[in-house]
Order: structure tokens, then sequence, then C-alpha cells
């Protein structure tokens, strides 16, 4: 039986690249989206068809404790015997300023910021290993940025989600060791999205991910979906409780 994808935010970006490069590589994917239309899913399930694995793509809110339990337990009933990528990619939280003028952040739209890109990581891993579809080889990755040390405007609450969910990783990673499951965040440079251009400040961003960048370049979606197809083969825990840095060098260099 084969291996299991489960992406997090699979629609677009990042997400959609790694779908792909799962399916041409012979694993499975069962993807999870909110926001794009249907044409737009069916474009994406369009370019995995030639490949010879099973796809599953569901529109709903990850945050959704009782949609969690039912993509899970669906997994297991169309043949899931193990997720080897469990992979969190969702871009989705509120842009205001903590303290401004006015319409500022408030208790709701930080809270939910946190609980759509960082704690939902936390409630999925639960129930994916209660299910007993992480297991020894398997690989939780979750998408970071700099914006968790580093502040832009109007970044407020995604920073604060940033650096909680890099350390929900590294938590993670010393309870699922004594499993052989490892957990990592990936700190993915500047990447041209369609998320990316939702952020006020995405131009500084991109100009100074430019002047920075000793590749004098963005990162691009394939970027990451090359270093993750590396560990495909990968079966074992001891790199865990990483944030890696995909970025080309764009972090150390600004």
């Amino acid at each position: 039986m084969k291996d299991w994808a489960l992406i997090l935010g699979a629609s677009s970006g990042i997400g959609a690249e790694l779908a792909i490069r799962f399916a041409s590589k012979g694993i499975n994917v069962y993807g999870i989206y909110l926001r794009k239309k249907q044409k737009d899913i069916e474009i994406l399930k369009n370019s995995m068809s030639k490949f010879d694995v099973d796809f599953v793509f569901k529109k709903i809110n990850a945050s959704n404790e009782q949609k969690m339990k039912e993509v899970v337990s669906n997994i297991k009933k169309i043949g899931g015997v193990r997720v080897k990528f469990f992979i969190h990619s969702i871009a989705f939280g509120t842009l205001k300023s903590m303290i401004g003028e006015s319409d500022n952040l408030n208790k709701k739209n930080i809270e939910m910021t946190m609980d759509t890109m960082c704690n939902n990581l936390v409630y999925w891993s639960q129930e994916l290993y209660k299910s007993n579809l992480l297991k020894k080889g398997s690989h939780i990755l979750a998408m970071t940025s700099a914006g968790g040390r580093k502040n832009w405007s109007n970044y407020g609450a995604i920073s604060i989600a940033k650096a909680g969910i890099e350390s929900v990783c590294r938590q993670l990673s010393l309870e699922l060791a004594r499993d052989g499951i490892s957990v990592n965040a990936i700190q993915a440079g500047v990447t041209d999205t369609n998320a990316l251009k939702k952020i006020p400040s995405y131009q500084y961003m991109v100009t100074s991910a430019l002047n920075n960048n000793p590749h004098k370049r963005l990162t691009k979606p394939s970027d990451i979906a090359d270093f993750i197809e590396l560990m495909i083969n990968y079966e074992s825990s001891w790199m865990t409780g990483n944030v890696i840095r995909l970025d080309g060098g764009e972090d150390i260099s600004g």
C-alpha cells in the first residue's frame, strides 16, 4: 500500500507544488483547501492525473474539529496505512496593525490567526497519531518564515503565529522522537505567491529579498519541493526539531 501525503493548504503556492511533486513520486495525496475555486482545483487534479496515485481534495476549514476527524477517518477508509508526510502550509491570517489610528487587531483576529496558522498543527498531529497514521519514517513539516523573528507592517498576528508554530514543532519533535517520527519547520524565503501579495508591505519584502539574496531571485515553490523530495526515502527521525532555512541564503545575508 502506497504512502499518503496530507497537505493543509494544498490548492496553491508551496502546497500545490508539493501535491504534484508527491504524486510524481508515487505518493498518494490528500489535499485540504478553503478559498480556491473548483475550476482551479480541477486544473491541479488534471496535472496529477497522469501519475499512478490516488488523490483527494476537500474544501474545508482546517480548524473545524469535526471536519478534521472526518478527513483522518476517510484516509483510513480509502486504504491509508501511513501518512508519510503531514504538511502544514496554511496562509490565512489577519493583516492589521496592533496599535494604530483605527481598525487594530482585536482578540478575534489574533485567535483566528493563531488557530489557523499555528494551533491546528497540534490538533491534526494528535488525531493522526491517535489513528495510527503517523508511524516510523513519517515526517511533519510546517511552513514558517523569517517573520517569526522579524516584523513587517501589519504582520503582527502572523508573526506571532509563525513564532508559535516553530515552538510547536520543537515540542512535537521531542514527544514523537520515541516513535521515529520527525518534526521540522521549513523557513522559505520570500516566495512569489498569492498569499504574499495580500501583505500590505509585500513590495518592500520583495525588494529587500532581491537585494539580500545571493542568488538574486525570490524563492520558488519548486525550491521547497526539491528539498522535501529528498526526504521521500528518508526513514529516519534523526533530523528533527529544526527550523530549516530554504531561502538561498536570503536570511543570513540580510
